[in-house]
């Protein structure tokens, strides 16, 4: 199946397998058009990658400041004391 999309003036084709085409159809609610389950779909897809580039950029960053300091102590235990007053200095 190909989809022929007009965005802005400008047109684009879309190649769906025939067996994902049918799937989509199978799960489109009620009145929802094609169109919008894409649209729905692409935005997700778009959200997760920029997650994924940002949980990278994290993980980079983790390491960088590992190589300079080195494994920092959990935070864990202080963060329970603080909350139980202990050893807080107001």
């Amino acid at each position: 199946m190909v989809a022929i999309i007009v965005m802005e003036g400008e047109a684009l084709t879309i190649r769906f397998p025939a067996d994902l085409l049918v799937k989509a159809n199978k799960i489109k609610e009620g009145s929802e058009s094609l169109n919008d389950l894409v649209v729905e779909a692409l935005e997700r897809e778009v959200s997760r990658r920029r997650g994924w580039v940002l949980h990278q950029r994290i993980i980079a960053r983790s390491e960088t400041v590992k190589a300079k300091t080195g494994i920092q102590p959990a935070s864990t235990d202080l963060i329970r004391s603080l909350k139980e007053d202990e050893g807080r200095r107001d």
